[in-house]
């Protein structure tokens, strides 16, 4: 009996030993300055996906001139029946919270279509967590939801992170 006491012992680490380890765990890192692998795939028109290679950290908070992001505009409560049911073109809404990951990882893939689509189609986002009436008013129950519209009149609704082809060609049938 005394010998399992002195196994269970010895095999239980220590706790400085965990917080060693919890520290050198790369899995750890902050999730925003740490890309997954993305497939590279060309958009219709020529635009290719950006995004770093598989697993390598990026840097973070560095302006390097203008960003794909600049062409995604943020649309509110206050403004949303002008902005996106009075628009002539098609527009693409992406329903998002700062603290969804799927939602941060369609980030980069929205504003690379909204780049490749300039002048056809207008991207737009609206932060469910400060914009909550116009969530419930398209009953946005999960982020992301990425809704399509076309002279006022919603078209699609996407729910969850997609491939960037995919979201292409669903876009592609509004056009």
């Amino acid at each position: 009996m005394p010998a399992a006491t002195a196994t269970a012992t010895a095999i239980s680490p220590s706790p400085g030993a965990s917080a060693a380890r919890r520290q050198t765990n790369p899995l750890h890192r902050a999730a925003s300055c740490f890309n997954p692998p993305q497939p590279r795939r060309p958009f219709p028109g020529g635009a290719v996906a950006a995004s770093a290679p598989a697993g390598r950290r990026v840097a973070c908070c560095k302006a390097a001139g203008p960003s794909a992001a600049d062409h995604v505009g943020d649309v509110e409560e206050q403004t949303w029946d002008e902005v996106v049911l009075g628009c002539e073109t098609v527009v693409l809404v992406a329903f998002w919270a700062p603290w969804c990951g799927p939602c941060r990882l369609m980030h980069p893939i929205i504003a690379d279509l909204a780049k490749a689509y300039a002048g056809r189609l207008r991207c737009l986002r609206v932060n469910t967590d400060e914009n909550q009436e116009v969530a419930s008013r398209y009953g946005i129950r999960s982020i992301p939801t990425i809704l399509i519209f076309k002279d006022g009149e919603r078209k699609e609704t996407i729910i969850g992170a997609i491939a960037d082809t995919a979201l292409a060609a669903t876009v592609d049938r509004f056009l």
